[in-house]
């Protein structure tokens, strides 16, 4: 399986099962949780092999991570409104999220 990630840190993404909004903010190449929260959380059993996506929710503290197969491009072009975008994002313009450079 290719492993190469289709998403990037900053791009707004929508989940297609649950239909909710984020941006990335970290990308494994594949699965890197422990096999616990593979076993409690991935029910539908995504592939490990494929790149997996940390997002932070539009409109929630949380973050989410996810298979690479459960997401979109969101075509929105709108922030998210998420607390923890700011600690890791300076700017939203185009349409995406510029690192916070230190």
């Amino acid at each position: 399986m290719n492993t190469r990630a289709r998403f990037y840190i900053g791009q707004i993404v929508q989940h297609r099962r649950f239909g909710y909004r984020g941006v990335v903010a970290d990308v494994d190449p594949e699965f890197r949780g422990s096999d616990s929260w593979y076993e409690s959380v991935a029910r539908t059993r995504p592939a490990r092999n494929q790149p997996w996506y940390r997002v932070m929710v539009d409109g929630a503290e949380q973050e989410t991570y996810v298979a690479e197969h459960h997401l979109e491009p969101d075509m929105q072009a709108q922030p998210v409104n998420n607390p923890s975008v700011l600690q890791y994002f300076s700017t939203y313009e185009d349409g995406r999220y510029r690192l916070t450079t230190h």
